[in-house]
């Protein structure tokens, strides 16, 4: 239970686990798993704002997105109501990027406050519920599209889904204009980048066992899918980052022994696992140099200094 969790006491923290040696490199000896704040429903989405040194992540069922202040560790209401906001990023001019599940759209905010829908229909349909987004390094923005908004009053609106796949979508940089760029993904949820752009990972939710998914990306097109990672009938990953070295980051769980965070290589071995008493549902790295893991978790926000640094655009 999360009342009863307490943070390690000794370094190394046992709750971070190297499942292969090439693990240890990764993690930081001296450093241990902290819980920053909890009263969560269901925590989602973090986004790091270097500028201002504070994380927003977001609380779907209580229709509100949170603020956690680095220089001071309060914790405030960044948006209320949040039309149950999910995922969140920064485009490359540092504007946050959000999902809304109630909304049904991608919303810029931009500098002066105000906010520009993005996307919000394709082919005359209204979008399900985008749950996660990216950006490249080209500008442009990439989502996800699942109806689990639209599943009950919980995390969104419940209703019946106008389009009939869960598509993945690009919006040009330049043009604003939207593209289906996958339709052959049950249900996707967290994507993201390789280093070098020329991957992008996908999680398939309804997939039976989940996939971590694998598509070659040029340009504006994605090839070759693959299964890059198939889980185990207890895994479930969820949202997840990728860092300079290429290692997957997942928000993992769904059973005692399972909930925290899988490190998964370049190569798709599982190599480590940091334990959590909830389950993790996404995350993101931040802090000064990107080496400081966030972790938004079932009820509370958590947090880990790791030797790697997070690729920039997630």
């Amino acid at each position: 239970m999360t009342d009863r969790w307490q943070p390690s006491e000794r370094y190394p923290d046992p709750s971070i686990v190297a499942l292969d040696p090439s693990f240890r490199q990764y993690h930081l000896a001296l450093s241990a798993v902290e819980r920053l704040w909890t009263g969560s429903r269901w925590g989602e989405g973090p986004v790091w704002l270097g500028d201002t040194r504070c994380l927003l992540w977001s609380d779907i069922p209580n229709n509100r997105v949170l603020k956690w202040d680095e220089t001071t560790g309060a914790v405030s209401e960044w948006q209320k109501p949040s039309n149950n906001a999910n995922g969140h990023t920064r485009d490359r001019q540092g504007r946050i990027i959000a999902c809304e599940h109630a909304g049904r759209r991608i919303l810029r905010f931009e500098y002066d406050g105000s906010t520009t829908v993005l996307a919000d229909s394709y082919q005359g349909k209204r979008l399900n519920s985008p749950n996660d987004v990216i950006c490249k390094s080209d500008g442009s923005i990439w989502f996800t599209d699942p109806p689990f908004g639209t599943y009950a009053f919980y995390e969104g609106i419940k209703l019946e889904a106008e389009l009939p796949h869960t598509n993945v979508y690009r919006i040009d940089g330049q043009t604003g204009a939207l593209t289906c760029v996958a339709d052959d993904v049950d249900h996707p949820n967290g994507l993201a980048f390789s280093p070098d752009e020329s991957i992008l990972y996908i999680i398939e939710s309804r997939s039976s066992p989940r996939n971590i998914l694998a598509f070659d990306c040029a340009g504006t097109t994605l090839s070759n899918r693959r299964v890059f990672y198939e889980c185990g009938p207890s895994e479930t990953p969820d949202g997840f980052r990728v860092d300079i070295d290429g290692n997957l980051w997942c928000g993992w769980g769904m059973t005692p022994e399972l909930d925290g965070v899988r490190v998964i290589n370049k190569a798709g071995l599982p190599i480590g696992h940091i334990h959590l008493p909830e389950r993790c549902a996404n995350l993101t790295f931040g802090g000064r140099h990107r080496n400081r893991l966030f972790m938004s978790a079932a009820q509370s926000l958590f947090a880990l200094y790791v030797n790697t640094q997070g690729v920039a655009g997630g």
